[in-house]
């Protein structure tokens, strides 16, 4: 079966990523784009051949029959468009985070119920094929109890010098909410989503709101409006807990370093580069996983739309929506604990 899709927002991710994804897989037809200038739904709808250009969701949906749409567009307008796909019967495949904050991914999740429709998020690192093979190993009891858990998500100077990624109205925050949110998802999805007690989190805005060297660009430091660096700790119900740290600026060696490091009673690893170890044969092992790059074409962004299209397919199970309100729970908490400066508790 060919589906029918419409992309909502054909910025960097859309075009650099979902688009080609898509057209990757025989069972995607890419039928029509929107966005709130015509201008850039005619580039990309002319770069990929869409045929359907629109600078209304609501005219997409009324002139197109569509069984799947990508929403793109930046965090404050996730809700909106999310409620306007479910309205109009349209299955939804959303960007991360889910919104901005955990009402609306609520909100959101309950949309997807009443309208019998799947909302699944784009936390591509699940489908990494490290962490394919390390959630079979934690499933298989390989590091037995996880009791703590590592997350950082750190830039050196990786300020976003495009889009709305610096505009607090429009994303609700920085790193955290940006690239921590992946590292964070990818965390609770290995040690299978531990339900949280207390968290305490701490925000700065150190290095963004003067100039400096940009590694992705140039920024203005007189509208940037988010955290440049954030940290705390989760404690969770089970006795297991959980540290943070992610950076859009920091003053450190590496220029990125996105990595979740589990420690469990029986063994424990690292999620880039992926390693496991161990206490084995009356010795201390690595497990290093050898041409894994060598074993599939597809990268993780192309894994995660052929599972999204294999969930219309009913071939694969999404994951509950629930979960993206979980992360979005996670990352209120560390904002409210930041900005009263007191741990949040889930009691």
């Amino acid at each position: 079966m060919t589906y029918r899709i419409g992309i909502v927002g054909p910025g960097m991710i859309a075009t650099s990523a979902h688009i080609p994804a898509l057209l990757k897989d025989g069972r995607a037809e890419i039928a029509a784009v929107t966005s709130r200038t015509h201008e850039t739904a005619q580039k990309a709808a002319e770069r990929f051949h869409i045929p359907g250009v629109y600078t209304s969701e609501a005219d997409m949906y009324e002139k197109e029959q569509l069984d799947l749409v990508l929403i793109c567009v930046p965090n404050a307008y996730h809700a909106a468009s999310v409620r306007r796909a479910f309205e109009a019967g349209v299955h939804v495949f959303c960007e991360k985070p889910p919104a901005m904050n955990a009402a609306e991914a609520s909100l959101m999740e309950t949309a997807a119920a009443d309208a019998e429709r799947h909302l699944m998020y784009g936390f591509h690192h699940r489908f990494q094929l490290e962490t394919i093979v390390l959630k079979k190993a934690v499933d298989s009891g390989e590091l037995g109890d996880i009791y703590h858990m590592n997350v950082q998500a750190v830039r050196r100077r990786g300020i976003p010098g495009w889009g709305s990624f610096t505009d607090k109205e429009k994303q609700g925050g920085g790193p955290l909410i940006d690239v921590g949110v992946h590292m964070l998802d990818l965390a609770a999805y290995i040690s299978g989503f531990q339900t949280p007690v207390e968290v305490m989190g701490v925000t700065h805005q150190r290095l963004g709101r003067k100039p400096g060297v940009g590694l992705l660009g140039d920024w203005d430091p007189h509208t940037f409006s988010v955290e440049d660096f954030a940290s705390g700790m989760i404690r969770f119900e089970n006795g297991s807990s959980l540290v943070l740290e992610t950076s859009y600026a920091a003053n450190t060696a590496e220029e990125e370093r996105l990595n979740v490091s589990f420690f469990g009673d029986e063994g424990g690893a690292d999620t880039s580069p992926f390693r496991m170890y161990g206490e084995k044969y009356g010795a201390l092992l690595d497990t290093t996983p050898v041409f894994l790059d060598k074993m599939e074409e597809r990268d993780a962004y192309d894994r995660q739309l052929a599972h999204v299209l294999d969930v219309l397919d009913k071939k694969a199970a999404p994951a509950p929506a629930s979960q993206g309100t979980y992360i979005q729970q996670l990352v209120d908490a560390f904002y409210e604990s930041a900005a009263t400066g007191r741990a949040v508790s889930f009691r």
